[in-house]
């Protein structure tokens, strides 16, 4: 076991001969407050243990099944950026120890990521010039604010070509998640498409991955391709401002 201190995060690295219920030999980076950022199957490196990860590779695959250019806030391990290693990906990350442990005992070996807060990066970038934007950054608060606000997504969607997307992965309830409605609301304001998935739970009230997809034309998925997600409908919430 391995942990590290960085200005953000206390970050654990360590190995475990069982997973969620699989037996096998697992590396995993964990925040301190149990939050999983990343695994490998270190006896299947190539293989993306979580559904989330192939629920979003699925979505970016059919929808613009020829794109190039990615954004990614929110670096873990570089599951996205390691499958899609031949398209342009730039990654924005808050932490370089996190980059620093992903290297090191994960195996990334891109030169894309640039430290420092996603959304000022993304300002920076040029006008349409992304296929997708992926948002998958947490604290232990959860998404950080600024990230889910209409000036944020008003930016996303200035970066974004006419066949782009952004894709969000958010921790919440299906149903009755004040935060997840309203950042639902706030996008549906920018985009004219969206859609929300979610694996199915034991309890409305459990706490989840729920994955949004926004798109400036519709959205396309296959359910059998979506590693156990369904479409799901959120509420209506409240506009979240700067």
């Amino acid at each position: 076991m391995l942990q590290a201190n960085s200005s953000n995060h206390e970050i654990t690295v360590y190995d475990t001969t069982e997973l969620y219920g699989e037996k096998g030999k697992f590396r995993v980076m964990e925040f301190s407050n149990k939050a999983i950022q990343g695994a490998l199957d270190l006896n299947h490196p190539k293989r993306i243990l979580f559904e989330y990860p192939r629920a979003i590779i699925h979505l970016m695959e059919i929808n613009e099944p020829y794109f190039e250019d990615v954004f990614v806030i929110g670096h873990g391990i570089g599951t996205l950026a390691g499958y899609f290693a031949e398209k342009r990906f730039k990654i924005a990350e808050l932490d370089a120890e996190v980059v620093e442990l992903s290297r090191t005992y994960f195996g990334y070996n891109q030169d894309n990521v640039v430290i420092g807060d996603g959304r000022y990066i993304l300002e920076s970038e040029q006008p349409n010039a992304y296929d997708f934007i992926i948002l998958d950054a947490f604290t232990a608060a959860g998404t950080p604010r600024h990230l889910t606000t209409s000036e944020f997504f008003s930016a996303t969607h200035s970066k974004l070509n006419s066949r782009g997307s952004i894709i969000m992965n958010l921790m919440g309830k299906v149903e009755h998640d004040p935060l997840v409605n309203a950042i639902h609301t706030t996008l549906s304001e920018q985009y004219p498409y969206l859609k929300s998935f979610a694996l199915p739970a034991e309890g409305a009230a459990d706490i989840q991955n729920i994955l949004i997809i926004g798109r400036k034309r519709p959205i396309q998925f296959q359910a059998r391709q979506m590693a156990g997600f369904t479409e799901i409908n959120l509420g209506q919430g409240h506009m979240i401002w700067d």
